[in-house]
């Protein structure tokens, strides 16, 4: 069985970096997982069956049982749902699923893909180390924050830029400073910073990262 094609994309919120997966991944023909999901997709499953998501055994076996089949339709961007996936996080079990479930994706591409891209925090440092290619996807802080509050705006008018500032500035923090996979760049990644890129060419300069690890695969 031939070894699949992994890139792995990690990089701050609003970065571009789950815009740049998926058009990596259809472009490519490859799967692509954005694991950002997975922690609210297992909050979500939890509570829709009106469960404790601060029982350990009931996260557990929803983060073993976990599909992304499961959670196609719902809407995980709740913040009663946000509220539940900080609670699974910590989980060590939950990790734990959550990580092997990851590399099971990457290693065994679904539907018969060829490769696979997975776009997070830690996917070239710590789910998948040994990836074909690797991204560290980034961007000024100012410049996402007007991205982000862009996306939200239109769902909460009353947001005003500067919490989205002050939000992202914290998340950046935290997930920078937490001993569990914090958010770095792998060694080897290529670093994509997007500050004055449009997607095209932040696409374009991906392309050429991937096309030239593809020709000396031969």
């Amino acid at each position: 069985m031939q070894t699949p094609f992994i890139i792995a994309l990690d990089g701050p919120a609003a970065s571009g970096k789950g815009t740049l997966a998926r058009l990596i991944s259809e472009h490519y023909g490859f799967a692509h997982l954005d694991t950002g999901t997975l922690y609210r997709g297992v909050a979500w499953l939890i509570l829709s069956e009106g469960g404790d998501p601060a029982d350990g055994d009931v996260a557990a076996h929803a983060a073993h049982a976990f599909d992304p089949a499961k959670i196609a339709g719902a809407d995980i961007r709740t913040k009663e749902v946000g509220a539940a996936a900080s609670v699974v996080a910590v989980d060590p079990a939950v990790r734990s699923a959550l990580l092997e479930f990851q590399r099971r994706y990457a290693a065994n591409p679904p539907n018969g893909a060829s490769g696979a891209v997975l776009d997070g925090r830690d996917i070239g440092t710590v789910v998948c180390p040994a990836a074909t290619v690797k991204f560290f996807v980034t961007a000024g802080p100012k410049v996402r924050t007007h991205r982000r509050w862009l996306e939200l705006v239109a769902v909460r008018p009353e947001l005003e830029e500067a919490t989205v500032y002050n939000d992202l500035l914290e998340r950046d923090a935290r997930d920078a400073a937490r001993s569990d996979a914090p958010m770095v760049a792998a060694d080897d990644a290529e670093l994509l910073d997007t500050t004055h890129l449009s997607i095209d060419a932040a696409f374009a300069a991906a392309r050429r990262v991937i096309d030239g690890v593809f020709r000396r695969c031969g």
